[in-house]
């Protein structure tokens, strides 16, 4: 099984080429691809490796993490693989799950603000502190 590897922190102005061959020079199997702007065609400042090798992908790692390549520090890592449920399209309106046959609930989001509110206690404890004041205000010992 293959490796897949991310390597980050890429020159804008990056080649193919340029980074296949010092990859080259730690062992054979190594495939690059950059990932490109849509509209400008330029790099996106990262790209992943596909090693067939285990040890060639662990000497990749070694050697390049933090090598300096042309002006910048490069960082490789593993690459963690993208859960494959939607197929890899990202406006899928379901998020994916055309198998379960349910569409996505509409959630209307509530914002809660940190700052305390004087005037109502939060309405998830609101029963809870009734109870506790009616409590309080029945005790017969003086304070």
């Amino acid at each position: 099984m293959s490796v897949r590897l991310y390597i980050g922190n890429l020159p804008q102005n990056l080649k193919n080429k340029e980074l296949e061959s010092l990859f080259a020079t730690v062992g054979k199997g190594i495939r690059f691809k950059a990932v490109l702007d849509r509209d400008t065609k330029a790099c996106r400042g990262f790209g992943f490796a596909n090693i067939e090798d285990e040890k060639v992908a662990n000497e990749v790692i070694e050697q390049f993490n933090g090598h300096e390549f042309q002006g910048n520090k490069l960082r490789v890592e593993r690459s963690e693989r993208k859960d494959s449920n939607n197929g890899g399209r990202r406006n899928n309106a379901n998020g994916g799950n055309k198998s379960k046959g349910s569409p996505r609930k509409d959630v209307k989001k509530v914002v809660h603000s940190d700052a305390p509110i004087t005037e109502a206690p939060d309405p998830r404890w609101a029963g809870e502190l009734s109870k506790l004041k009616e409590l309080l205000a029945n005790q017969k010992t003086a304070v």
